[in-house]
């Protein structure tokens, strides 16, 4: 007698395949992103930094 059914891994593995698909997607968008915020002068650069730093709020 398991702990888990086969529901039960199926739902983990579906949570565990979606995590690492976002994580991936937000690494491959929010690399580039950080870096050009870090890095340029442009007139774009406070208000895409106010939007970023939402979530935190």
């Amino acid at each position: 007698m398991g702990l888990l059914t086969q529901a039960d891994m199926e739902a983990l593995g579906l949570t565990l395949r979606l995590a690492t698909t976002v994580t991936l997607l937000l690494l491959g968008l929010g690399l580039p992103l950080a870096w050009w915020l870090a890095h340029t002068r442009s007139r774009w650069r406070r208000p895409l930094a106010a939007v970023v730093a939402l979530p935190l709020v």
